[in-house]
């Protein structure tokens, strides 16, 4: 059954605009659905369809201007209401016509405004008709704004007469959040920009782009950097006895295709020092009220590649050998290095490992890889003179840097991890304990 769709009561309005049309022929539609907008010089409003069904025929275009009673479009109902539709033909022999619904919009305060406030200066720049702080934009869209705590206002339009749709909301939505991930991240942080130099003017200059990697990290390192309160408590363990022990399994390693270096034995006594300080294995909640402590044990070790910084996940350290751990290490560092590490190879870690000990320094202050709350930086170790027993012996010293976060974790309990991991690394059969 079809059904001439009429423009319902708008109050005292007539010849208005079509500024939208919210369907298109063979739409399937349920009551109340937006069907076209409607634009005053006051207001904006939608009109709803007064039944079910699929739109066979559109009756107007956009620019169209309509009054009470102009056709819109002719309906097919559904079931349902062609059923209901002809039972009250039959059981009612002289039907009186069907009281029109009320459908007029009630345009919101600002909207109800004969004249724009004083103060509001209309700007006119190309079509652009908008007056600043007066948001042009249909109930449906405000409504949506409002729902996500939008104030329409601040919302650049990009429809027909600069009008705010949905998408507009949702790109303003995307753009706030990528600004917080970003720049101002930390509360009541106010980062300003870095001023716009022409280094031409002084030499020769060439312009390299940055690698993905590099422009991803690079956000996260900032908004790590800015928010979480950095402390960063500096060590050095006698690795001696442990280095003697490597290089004896060094044969049989080689033999089974694995390359035992000590990163390996750090991660498991780093395992054995989250066991004996569980804050260390924790993560802040987003309400900064509440800690949720893992008990899982996933060790990150930051890999250099040609294309930037990368941090694969080893997990479950706690139940795998040194042997095991060295050949998963291998392999994930081969993954990283050849660009095929997936996201979940770089999700879910408790703790990282920044090793430059391949390269050189004494010291440094790696940046925390939030959520988690403490990461260790390793440097090159060296032979030193360390007096024992009444006399200076050559021992071999790793110098350790673990940096941490101050919201979670206290001085104390840092120099008491560190310490404990001191030992550790200073007498491996402790970890047999």
């Amino acid at each position: 059954m079809l059904e001439k769709v009429l423009v319902p009561d708008i109050g005292e309005y007539s010849n208005v605009e079509i500024i939208g049309i919210a369907v298109k022929v063979g739409d399937q539609i349920s009551k109340e659905a937006e069907l076209i907008t409607l634009e005053t010089d006051k207001a904006t409003m939608e009109i709803p369809s007064p039944k079910a069904g699929m739109v066979k025929e559109l009756l107007v275009k956009l620019g169209d201007k309509v009054s009470q009673g102009s056709a819109i479009l002719m309906l097919e109902l559904d079931g349902v209401a062609a059923s209901a539709y002809a039972s009250a033909s039959a059981s009612v022999a002289a039907p009186a016509p069907a009281p029109v619904p009320d459908r007029r919009v009630i345009p919101d305060r600002r909207e109800q405004q004969s004249e724009p406030p004083p103060e509001l200066v209309e700007r006119r720049s190309g079509t652009e008709r908008r007056s600043v702080g007066v948001a042009y934009a249909g109930p449906g869209v405000r409504r949506f704004a409002r729902g996500l705590g939008v104030e329409i206002d601040k919302v650049s339009g990009t429809g027909r007469k600069d009008r705010i749709m949905h998408t507009d909301v949702q790109t303003y939505v995307k753009k706030s959040l990528q600004q917080l991930a970003g720049a101002s991240h930390g509360a009541g942080i106010n980062v300003s920009a870095a001023p716009e130099v022409d280094f031409a003017q002084f030499g020769a200059i060439e312009k390299l782009a940055l690698t993905r990697i590099q422009k991803i990290s690079g956000n996260f390192l900032r908004r790590n950097w800015v928010t979480i309160p950095h402390v960063t408590q500096f060590d050095e363990a006698d690795i001696t006895e442990l280095e003697i022990f490597r290089q004896g399994q060094k044969e049989l390693a080689e033999k089974q295709g694995i390359k035992l270096t000590p990163v390996v034995f750090l991660m498991k006594a780093i395992v054995a020092a989250l066991k004996q300080f569980p804050k260390f294995n924790s993560s802040l909640a987003t309400n900064g009220e509440e800690l949720v402590m893992k008990k899982y044990f996933h060790i990150g070790v930051a890999v250099d590649t040609p294309n930037g910084l990368v941090v694969p996940v080893l997990r479950n350290i706690d139940q795998k050998g040194l042997f095991e751990l060295a050949a998963e290490l291998a392999n994930v560092g081969k993954k990283a290095r050849d660009g095929k590490l997936t996201g979940a190879d770089m999700q879910g870690g408790c703790f990282t490992i920044s090793s430059l000990g391949g390269i050189g320094g004494t010291a440094f202050t790696p940046i925390i890889n939030a959520p988690e709350v403490a990461i260790l930086g390793v440097s090159k170790s060296q032979t030193k003179p360390v007096y024992i027993d009444g006399k200076f012996e050559p021992r071999l010293i790793l110098p350790l840097s673990l940096s941490y976060d101050h919201r979670v974790i206290d001085g104390a309990d840092a120099v008491r991890f560190t310490s404990f991991l001191v030992n550790l690394l200073a007498d491996i059969r402790r970890l047999l304990l």
